[in-house]
């Protein structure tokens, strides 16, 4: 059954949902925490198979506000006209859009701050701002301000984090991260999280560039492009001899595919740099080497990581998963060259370790991800080192 609102005036009967009461609370001035906090309260109160008046609940509410102390949101709560105001951004352009929580928060998760504490962070540098009676701030003092929140309540890796990612977006250099890995190690995934958390809208995967190039190639002309990865070995030319094995050829095959799709991957990423525009980029194709060469033919932020699964169960069961979630991608065929694949990241992982790119070991999505987070953070700390001053001046 569950809980139900009665509305006598309106003849209405709608289900009691904790997120509405507590989006109201929020409104009145309670942070998250001690909004959803209390919506619990509420809502253990009325137990179950209840039904409930729209003036008991309030009613209920206010003796639950009362009871905490809560003076100022009380009285917000029971006079919704007075519901605090919305507070206005001000852009460096001297563009004015409504103060974001989870705008703030994507900017904090830079931080490797965990997604629910970058949350409770931003929901409480809101209701200072409401407290402090601000309707109006500047992108910069809105920076400043959350700065010193974190100085106070966060630990000082945090706050120095956030500072260098103030400073470099205020660089105007694009970001340009380069995830390489084997087949089915989770490059994607990590990458449209990363994008997703930093607001970088492109990222383009080399296998589609693969394709492009395929159907403007034809076979003929670089029978390598046209095979998988792991099998690009078989085309080739010394293929022929009896005496070639698959021990001696392997990594040529991979590389002389990887370095016929190299072109493309220069030709996007150097649109990305000339149009100044952040991108992330992720591929089989992405190997230490290009990753290495491509940093230094750039003025951007290049940041190179290799994905990787160290464990010849996990990444099976990968491959065996990929098949189930993407239709056109047949597990069969990674699993009948498993081998190929183990072989394939065995040299990746060997060439980044001997060009020290960072790996990341992809045993929890979660903290994958962190690690991308807390790299990208400390590359960016080398190249930035303003002080408090300096940035928010």
């Amino acid at each position: 059954m569950g809980i139900y609102v009665i509305d006598p005036n309106e003849n209405t009967r709608v289900p009691f949902l904790r997120g509405i009461l507590t989006r109201s609370l929020r409104s009145a001035g309670l942070s998250f925490n001690e909004a959803y906090r209390l919506a619990n309260k509420v809502r253990d109160k009325l137990g179950s198979n209840a039904k409930i008046s729209t003036d008991d609940l309030t009613e209920l509410v206010i003796k639950y506000l009362d009871k905490g102390g809560y003076t100022e949101a009380l009285e917000r709560y029971q006079r919704p006209s007075q519901a605090i105001v919305p507070i206005n951004v001000i852009d460096r352009q001297g563009q004015a859009s409504p103060f974001s929580k989870g705008h703030l928060s994507q900017s904090l998760e830079i931080c490797a701050f965990p997604k629910d504490e970058c949350y409770s962070i931003t929901a409480d540098i809101e209701q200072q701002l409401v407290i402090s009676g601000i309707t109006e701030i500047t992108s910069s003092d809105l920076a400043r301000f959350t700065y010193r929140h974190l100085c106070e309540h966060a630990p000082p890796e945090i706050a120095q984090r956030y500072l260098v990612w103030v400073e470099f977006s205020r660089s105007g250099k694009p970001l340009i991260l380069l995830i390489g890995g084997a087949p089915g190690v989770g490059k994607s995934t990590i990458g449209s999280e990363i994008a997703h958390r930093l607001n970088i809208v492109r990222t383009q995967s080399t296998d589609m560039l693969r394709e492009v190039m395929r159907l403007m190639v034809p076979k003929r002309l670089l029978p390598a492009l046209h095979v998988s990865s792991f099998s690009a070995w078989k085309t080739l030319p010394s293929r022929n001899a009896r005496s070639v094995s698959f021990d001696t050829h392997f990594v040529d095959g991979y590389l002389t595919q990887a370095r016929e799709v190299s072109v493309g991957i220069e030709g996007v990423l150097k649109r990305a740099e000339r149009e100044q525009v952040s991108i992330i980029m992720e591929g089989v194709h992405i190997y230490p080497m290009l990753q290495k060469r491509l940093a230094r033919k750039t003025d951007a932020i290049v940041i190179p990581l290799i994905v990787g699964v160290l464990k010849r169960k996990q990444l099976r069961k990968q491959l065996q998963g990929r098949g189930q979630q993407v239709t056109s991608r047949r597990s069969e065929r990674y699993l009948e060259s498993f081998d190929a694949i183990w072989e394939l990241q065995s040299y990746l992982l060997t060439e980044a370790d001997r060009h020290q790119i960072t790996i990341v070991p992809n045993v929890d999505e979660l903290e994958s991800i962190r690690l991308v987070m807390e790299t990208i953070s400390e590359h960016l700390a080398t190249v930035y080192e303003g002080t408090p001053e300096e940035v928010f001046a």
